[in-house]
């Protein structure tokens, strides 16, 4: 296990320096590499990081954006993550960016398996960076200790590198990156805020499998960035 915490004194602190360590990484790729790409996760935490690295003063033209996980919803209904990426990520100078959508008009995600793959693989990779979040659950990314698609997502040698998911106890399907491909990153992070949730993954790291915590098997299997404020 190795999980390296960085701990701020206000979720405003957090994001500034965690927006300027993205930009770093993303640089770093565009000028070794050509390209970077950035996996990043839905929900209200990581909004303002999406707001402030809309501003910042990089090629974004030469960045990838993916989600780690989308509901299976239209990109108009407030649960879409793709709809909060466009809104708060893909805008001022990062409207530049090539967003690549984890959606298709596909009425079930399993479906949209192969095309969502392809686009995927056409990303920069390994990812430059990934952001991951986690519920309460211990869930992160689609992967959900509830579901019965879990074991599959967490296969390391699934050669998989999206499933469809469907929880019993979150709304809608879902489509996700699964635990080998979320691996497959320079740089893996966790954002959280709130003394609730830093408790349940410090507590998951100590106490539960990877089945019963998902997240665990990310910090489990490869170097892992906390980056909490209160």
């Amino acid at each position: 296990m190795a999980l390296t915490q960085q701990h701020f004194e206000s979720p405003d602190a957090l994001t500034s320096s965690f927006a300027a360590t993205l930009v770093s990484i993303l640089e770093e790729g565009i000028n070794t590499r050509g390209r970077a790409s950035l996996v990043v996760s839905g929900g209200r935490t990581p909004v303002g990081l999406f707001q402030t690295l809309s501003q910042a003063d990089i090629d974004w033209s030469k960045v990838d954006i993916t989600l780690a996980d989308e509901r299976w919803v239209s990109e108009d209904d407030d649960a879409s993550n793709t709809r909060l990426v466009k809104e708060h990520l893909l805008r001022n100078k990062a409207s530049q960016a090539h967003f690549v959508s984890p959606l298709t008009d596909d009425e079930d995600a399993n479906s949209a398996i192969a095309e969502v793959e392809s686009r995927i693989s056409s990303m920069a990779q390994p990812f430059d960076a990934l952001i991951l979040g986690m519920g309460e659950d211990g869930h992160t990314a689609s992967l959900f200790p509830c579901s019965e698609q879990v074991e599959d997502g967490l296969n390391m040698s699934s050669g998989k590198i999206c499933i469809a998911v469907k929880p019993t106890t979150a709304p809608h399907q879902r489509i996700s990156l699964t635990l080998p491909a979320l691996l497959h990153s320079r740089n893996i992070f966790i954002h959280l805020t709130g003394d609730k949730k830093k408790a349940v993954l410090l507590d998951a790291l100590e106490n539960d499998t990877e089945i019963q915590k998902p997240v665990t098997a990310v910090v489990n299997r490869a170097p892992v960035t906390l980056m909490w404020a209160p």
